[in-house]
């Protein structure tokens, strides 16, 4: 294993703990102590998730962190057996959420970078955010596949003003 996998590895553990509602409730719901999970949380330590944890709290999360990471690195993707979730996302929202991510993205790197030197600790900080941005192409992709299908979509823009409309 390459470093750089263990280092996506071991941000997509963050992640999947992060959403599965933190450290404490991680361990409640897989069974590990508190100090285990939170060494899969700790990116400097390089301990990784058992696989019954990985599938425990993915479940949990809705979400295959860990999973897509490993058919990543395998050069496969994972499809969304929920199709019908495209539906419900709008191509304009999912395009500005992608701005916006890509809008910080943009500036914690130049943060980062001010100084000529990038910390493991900004290093952490600007991986969150690629993260955030990636999950927000995924929705962005996902509306448009759903254009796509459709055989088109309006953009539709409206003007509110404050009368309300």
């Amino acid at each position: 294993m390459t470093d750089a996998f263990i280092m996506r590895l071991k941000a997509a553990q963050r992640d999947l703990i992060e959403a599965c509602g933190g450290v404490e409730r991680a361990a409640a719901k897989c069974g590990y102590s508190k100090s285990t999970v939170g060494r899969w949380y700790d990116p400097n330590d390089g301990t990784v998730m058992p696989i019954p944890a990985v599938v425990t709290l993915e479940r949990d999360a809705r979400a295959p962190f860990l999973t897509a990471v490993q058919a990543e690195a395998n050069g496969r993707r994972l499809t969304d057996p929920d199709q019908e979730r495209a539906t419900d996302i709008s191509v304009l929202t999912s395009h500005a959420e992608v701005m916006r991510q890509a809008s910080e993205l943009m500036n914690a790197m130049a943060l980062a970078m001010e100084d000529g030197k990038i910390t493991p600790a900004e290093a952490t900080t600007v991986d969150r955010i690629a993260s955030a941005l990636d999950a927000a192409s995924s929705n962005l992709r996902a509306s448009l596949a759903n254009v796509k299908a459709r055989q088109g979509a309006v953009a539709a823009l409206r003007v509110v003003n404050g009368e309300g409309e």
